[in-house]
Parts: structure tokens; C-alpha cells; sequence
């Protein structure tokens, strides 16, 4: 697993949310399919699923619209961690985003959960994204 994987994944929610796409397909891995799994838990997109062609695999994320204007539900998803600059934190000292409003992707030794999981478990981990 690459980390550029994760932020591809990022890049390619963030342009199909500004292109207003109803669909996204990124490859499948077990982080990306784990980061879908949590965007569904949380409500941030429709449904997901993965598509196996040969010896590639991908998965189509279902994005999630509000009202008639179509505003994504995924206003912003920023990456924290880099392959560069791997940003942790305690759980103690978990960030809270825009209030408790945002959600941030944390990579545990549980697997990858929400910032209020990991809180509520009491464990820490790195900082994969905020979204909101």
C-alpha cells in the first residue's frame, strides 16, 4: 500500500464533488475500501461498491447531494498525515473539527475509525484527513 493511494482517493472525491458527479471510481485497496466504509458510517456518501475486472479492482463511491442546488454533502476533505510529514495524536489530545461538526480519518491499531471513535475507545493513531 502507497499513501499516494490515500491521496488520490482524496483528489478524485474532492473533483468529482466539484464537478458534481454522481459516481467516483477510485482503485480498491483495503485503506480506500476502509475510508469508504467509514464515509458511509458517517453519511457523507450514498453507497459503495467494489468492481473486479481481470486483476484490477476498483470501487464506485455513490456521492451524497443536499436540496435542488445539489450541494455535497463533503464540503471540504483536507489530508493531514503525508508520506513526508506523519502527523499522530493521542487520544487525549484528539483534534475536534469545526467543533465536533467535521469528522477526522484516524489510522488505529483497531483499524481506520472516526475522530469520536477513537475518543470514545480511548486510543490514538495518525491523522489520515479532516472532512467536513
Amino acid at each position: 500500500m502507497t499513501t499516494d493511494t490515500i491521496a488520490d482517493m482524496l483528489t478524485r472525491i474532492r473533483n468529482a464533488n466539484l464537478a458534481k458527479h454522481q459516481i467516483v471510481q477510485i482503485p480498491a485497496t483495503k485503506v480506500t475500501k476502509s475510508i469508504a466504509q467509514v464515509l458511509l458510517a458517517e453519511g457523507l456518501i450514498d453507497s459503495f461498491e467494489e468492481l473486479k475486472s481481470g486483476l484490477n479492482r476498483s470501487l464506485l463511491l455513490s456521492l451524497k447531494y443536499r436540496g435542488k442546488e445539489r450541494k455535497p454533502c463533503i464540503e471540504k476533505i483536507q489530508r493531514i498525515s503525508k508520506p513526508g510529514l506523519r502527523v499522530y495524536s493521542s487520544a487525549k489530545k484528539m483534534p475536534r473539527i469545526l467543533g465536533g461538526f467535521g469528522t477526522a480519518i484516524i489510522s488505529t491499531s483497531r483499524g481506520l475509525m472516526t475522530d469520536h471513535q477513537a475518543r470514545k475507545e480511548g486510543i490514538g493513531g495518525e491523522l489520515l484527513c479532516y472532512i467536513w
